[in-house]
């Protein structure tokens, strides 16, 4: 599809449309990606204020054929926010349109626009008496559309569920400019195609979210921490099989964390303050949510001794304070700051069943190892399946000596995660910088019923061109 770049003819346009818009010089930061790995090009910024001013930017897109890139908070690591190459675009953020509208407590419901940040949400429903579970690192940042958009996980999904599970409802502008009015509030609602469950994780190819209706919880009346030393990531994982009997749903986070990622931490960010003298080859952090009358830190010693008789724990530390509770937190969530520092020559966001977790971990490090003495910080979501599994430099070296084998490496990763029934992206999306492996990697009647519905919503091919599925 031909497209038409956001100039200064279009820019008038829209003024005659939108007098009071605010279209400004596009600023660095809006073309910048995290990691560096793309730049960002634009034509023209809109700062709507409103779903109504949304829907008449769109709606000019639409008519004019300019490609249209929804911007969150910028904090996605796939590119999906930012436009390399085609005609310029018109850039349209939601950061003015932050509100959190209405809480409902007695419904466990919230209502925010879709600028609003994370972290933002998560203070309104605190102030209602009510936890919104979603957590992030980049949670100061991050935009509740963009989340929504990518399908955000984080250190909650075991016991809560993506952000797709989060949502009741959306407000959206549709390709075509027109406006679907689905903010509900209702638990249950088959009516039909779940136009809500679409638009998520779609990654703003099939419309702009403009505001959401999201799900909250009451908070744990006690929550508890424990860092616990594991021999192996199977033992991590009958320690996970053996906390669920003894816990059931309190289970609020279970984390693998490895000795290298300590050592990184120790090495770049030598204030934290870590638990061991030595960092052991594997841990786990375990955050427990318990209601009222019932003990935390009781329940954590009782997993540890029980663990420990099994042969599935050899040491660990219960947080006896929210400080040291904090210390144990800071070190899972910094782990990515020190890899960047470090710096990878390959990253990667899988998901694998449970059960084919060890023999990735083994069978991947035997794989990189194939190619050169790397070092390999393997981390993440345990509970849900999720690591991370980031390749680097011997220590000493810098990484670009390395960077030509960093997509052999990525292949050769990725061929063994679809190999054990894995997922190449488990939480960030596919964006721009994995629509190759989408295509080597996903099942071809999918892609093609994908494809089908872009044409249908977005027949113009405005929003977002060039994300999740090639232009």
């Amino acid at each position: 599809m031909d497209l038409t770049p956001a100039d200064e003819s279009f820019a008038a346009r829209l003024r005659t449309v939108l007098p009071e818009a605010v279209l400004r010089p596009v600023e660095p930061r809006y073309l910048e990606e995290p990691r560096g790995l793309l730049a960002g090009r634009a034509g023209l910024l809109a700062l709507p204020r409103d779903v109504g001013e949304v829907a008449a930017l769109v709606a000019a897109a639409s008519e004019a054929r300019v490609p249209v890139v929804p911007y969150g908070g910028g904090t996605g690591l796939v590119g999906g926010q930012v436009a390399p190459d085609g005609p310029l675009p018109l850039i349209v953020s939601l950061e003015r349109m932050r509100s959190v509208s209405s809480v409902h407590p007695e419904e466990n419901v919230l209502i925010a626009e879709a600028g609003a940040v994370l972290a933002e949400v998560q203070d309104a429903a605190q102030a209602a008496g009510r936890l919104f579970p979603l957590s992030l690192a980049s949670e100061g940042s991050a935009r509740i559309g963009g989340v929504l958009s990518t399908n955000a996980g984080g250190t909650g999904v075991l016991r809560y569920g993506n952000a797709r599970e989060l949502c009741l409802g959306l407000e959206a502008v549709l390709p075509n400019g027109r406006i679907w009015n689905g903010l509900s509030r209702l638990r249950k609602d088959n009516t039909g195609y779940d136009l809500r469950g679409l638009l998520i994780g779609a990654e703003g190819t099939l419309g702009i979210i403009t505001a959401a209706s999201l799900k909250l919880f009451a908070p744990p009346a006690g929550t508890g921490t424990a860092l616990l030393v594991v021999p192996s990531p199977a033992a991590a994982l009958e320690l996970l099989s053996l906390a669920r009997t003894q816990l059931g749903e309190a289970i609020s986070a279970f984390e693998l964390i490895s000795g290298v990622g300590l050592a990184f931490l120790a090495e770049v960010l030598p204030e934290l303050r870590q638990p061991f003298a030595a960092p052991p080859d594997w841990c786990v952090l375990v955050e427990l949510g318990l209601a009222r009358g019932l003990d935390p830190e009781a329940a954590l010693e009782a997993l540890f001794a029980e663990g420990l008789e099994a042969g599935l724990v050899a040491d660990g530390v219960v947080a006896r304070s929210d400080a040291q509770r904090g210390d144990f937190w800071a070190l899972r969530e910094r782990i990515p700051e020190a890899n960047r520092r470090i710096g990878a020559v390959s990253s990667h966001d899988v998901s694998l069943p449970l059960g084919a977790l060890p023999e990735f971990i083994a069978r991947g490090d035997a794989v990189v190892a194939r190619h050169g003495p790397f070092r390999i910080n393997c981390f993440g979501h345990l509970g849900d399946g999720n690591l991370h599994y980031n390749v680097f430099p011997p220590r000493g070296e810098a990484r670009d000596g390395y960077m030509g084998q960093s997509g052999a490496i990525k292949a050769a990763v990725h061929d063994l995660v679809h190999e054990l029934g894995g997922s190449v992206s488990a939480e960030h999306g596919i964006g721009r910088l994995k629509i190759s492996d989408l295509e080597r990697y996903g099942d071809p009647v999918r892609l093609e019923a994908m494809r089908a519905i872009k044409a249908a919503l977005d027949p113009r091919g405005i929003m977002n061109p060039g994300a999740v599925l090639r232009g």
